[in-house]
């Protein structure tokens, strides 16, 4: 019968997978530290969806509120792709970006007479947007960067 009564201090470096572990390791260590921001464009393309409903936009002239349900759920879906698949999503933060811009126009383009709720809701909402696709590209160019060892 053996004896487990006694707790061994665990000792990894006679691991069989120990290198193997090292490695996973380092490449969790090594990976992408802004997720916030993607995690934030996410949440700004959310509220962008349901600002026309709690804002209160002029329900007679729908236009912008689709606009805004639009807009804010493809930049949710970019924020959620950001945080799954960073690399393969670095065309889309531009296109946040220029998301974002179009948010803080189209009061006046949609519209021709918004009022002053739905003007500062899309131009602070398109200006955080804006801000986050410029940081989230930033981010996501600088991770292709080759990592150099230091010397």
């Amino acid at each position: 019968m053996a004896d487990v009564s006694r707790h061994h201090a665990g000792d990894l470096s006679q691991h069989p997978d120990v290198h193997e572990m090292r490695e996973r390791y380092a490449r969790v260590e090594a990976g992408r530290k802004e997720v916030a921001v993607d995690g934030l464009v996410l949440l700004a393309g959310l509220w962008c969806a349901i600002s026309a409903w709690t804002v209160h936009f002029n329900t007679t002239r729908p236009d912008l509120m689709i606009n805004n349900l639009i807009i804010g759920l493809a930049v949710a879906v970019i924020g959620l792709g950001l945080t799954m698949a960073p690399a393969r999503m670095q065309g889309l933060t531009w296109a946040a970006a220029a998301m974002g811009i179009w948010l803080i126009i189209s009061p006046w383009v949609v519209t021709r007479a918004p009022n002053a709720g739905v003007i500062w809701s899309n131009v602070v909402v398109g200006a955080v947007i804006c801000l986050l696709g410029l940081v989230a590209a930033g981010t996501v160019m600088r991770g292709k960067e080759p990592v150099t060892a230091a010397r």
